[in-house]
């Protein structure tokens, strides 16, 4: 199925979980994963997913009609259950379990929205900032070893995706 008068353009490289839904103008680059249950409309303006990133079970990303795409950067997790609406999220940045980033919202480079925060509309996160909360509000800034587990992470899901794509499911 697809929408905006387009459909999806998946890199070769990239895997798509069963069960996942990728719609309408989306491009997923080389060695993402898009894992089970997880939704991508780019149904009403354009979705642009980066290498190398994961958006894990259960995801939503969607965009806002005729304002804002969703972009997802290189190397960036978005945990288990987590809405990305309408913004961008920078290179190597994760997005916890069960986040909310909303429209026009910025998350920077490393940073790190913690499980169930809420990014508010137009919020800029600064390049490896953590935040949390509902409104989320930063807390301070990630050290080089909690940013070295960001990458980690996003490394960790890449091979994963690789072993599911060849067959060798864990």
């Amino acid at each position: 199925m697809t929408g905006a008068g387009s459909g999806p353009k998946i890199d070769p490289e990239a895997w798509i979980a069963p069960g996942a839904h990728v719609l309408g103008d989306v491009h997923v680059g080389p060695r993402s994963s898009i894992w089970f249950g997880t939704v991508v409309r780019g149904d009403v303006h354009a979705v642009r997913i980066g290498a190398g990133t994961n958006l894990q079970d259960l995801c939503v990303v969607h965009v806002t009609r005729d304002r804002f795409p969703a972009v997802v950067g290189d190397d960036v997790t978005v945990g288990h259950h987590a809405t990305i609406h309408g913004c961008t999220v920078r290179d190597g940045a994760l997005v916890g379990i069960g986040a909310i980033v909303l429209d026009g919202a910025d998350v920077g480079e490393g940073a790190l929205v913690a499980a169930g925060a809420l990014v508010p509309p137009g919020m800029k996160v600064p390049d490896g900032a953590l935040v949390m909360g509902s409104p989320a509000r930063v807390v301070r800034t990630l050290s080089e070893a909690e940013r070295e587990l960001q990458r980690e992470q996003a490394r960790h899901y890449a091979e994963l995706a690789a072993r599911y794509a060849r067959g060798g499911a864990p």
